[in-house]
């Protein structure tokens, strides 16, 4: 009896494995910066951002924000924007 060879399944990373891992190499990003003690206005500015681009990312894959319809995903980008905003307005303005 002939039984029909199940085909191989194919190596795939989910989706929520790839952020998890985009999300560790912004952290070592982050961290390789505080080690070689980078300074200056632009580096601040770039620390920042990464850490508002690794929130909106849990926000939208971890917390599920992603799959909701209408305005339950502006809460945390809202969140995030607001401080974010407000810290960059004073370094730069410092």
């Amino acid at each position: 009896m002939n039984t029909p060879m199940k085909p191989k399944k194919r190596f795939a990373i989910r989706p929520c494995t790839r952020v998890y891992l985009i999300l560790m190499l912004l952290t070592s990003v982050t961290y390789f910066i505080g080690q070689a003690k980078l300074e200056g206005l632009e580096i601040a500015l770039i620390v920042l951002l990464l850490a508002l681009v690794k929130g909106q990312l849990i926000g939208h894959y971890f917390m599920g924000l992603g799959a909701v319809k209408g305005l339950w995903h502006w809460p945390v980008a809202i969140w995030l924007l607001i401080p974010g905003g407000i810290i960059s307005l004073t370094f730069i303005y410092a």
